[in-house]
């Protein structure tokens, strides 16, 4: 009896991770566990080249009507984190961003996105800077797949409050962690 018990739970377990084993996924051909000096800021003491990373995304659920993805640093000594970038009504016919997409003067994100406000007080990616000697900072990169194709937001709209839109109306996300300290 006990081992059928068990037979069918680990039957259960299986299945279920194969359920999960398609599921909405975020990948990128730059970042890994480590960031380079390409997603490192300009500024504040570092001097990277704050180069937004290529980024894409998998099996993306079919209700999707549009995406956003967003950094955001949990280990900043602020009280409340750090958002790098915040890109949102990407068009659900989009499943990618160039490296670079996050410059907004190079014109590399998709059409009618929108790029607002960073920690940094700029649009646009801002890469990562943790201060020297702090233990090794998390980048949380995540895509959202969401149920609305516009959030109606701007590109001024503080980074919480898209946060908050972007939580009300998110079907499933997906994310990549990545460190780096100085």
């Amino acid at each position: 009896m006990k081992k059928h018990i068990f037979a069918i739970i680990l039957t259960l377990i299986t299945s279920a991770g194969l359920a999960f084993a398609d599921g909405f996924t975020l990948k990128s051909n730059d970042i890994s566990g480590q960031l380079s000096e390409n997603q490192v800021f300009n500024g504040f003491g570092c001097s990277g080249k704050n180069i937004s990373p290529h980024l894409m995304w998998e099996n993306a659920p079919k209700e999707a009507k549009s995406f956003a993805v967003t950094v955001y640093d949990p280990d900043a000594p602020t009280g409340s984190g750090w958002w790098h970038w915040l890109i949102f009504d990407i068009p659900a016919n989009v499943h990618s961003l160039a490296a670079g997409a996050g410059n907004p003067e190079k014109n590399l994100a998709p059409k009618g996105s929108i790029q607002s406000a960073t920690d940094f007080k700029t649009t646009g990616f801002g890469g990562a800077c943790p201060p020297v000697g702090d233990r090794p900072h998390r980048y949380i990169f995540t895509v959202y797949a969401l149920n609305v194709e516009k959030l109606s937001l701007d590109a001024s709209t503080p980074p919480a409050m898209v946060g908050f839109f972007l939580n009300q109306n998110a079907i499933v996300k997906a994310s990549i962690i990545a460190y780096l300290g100085r």
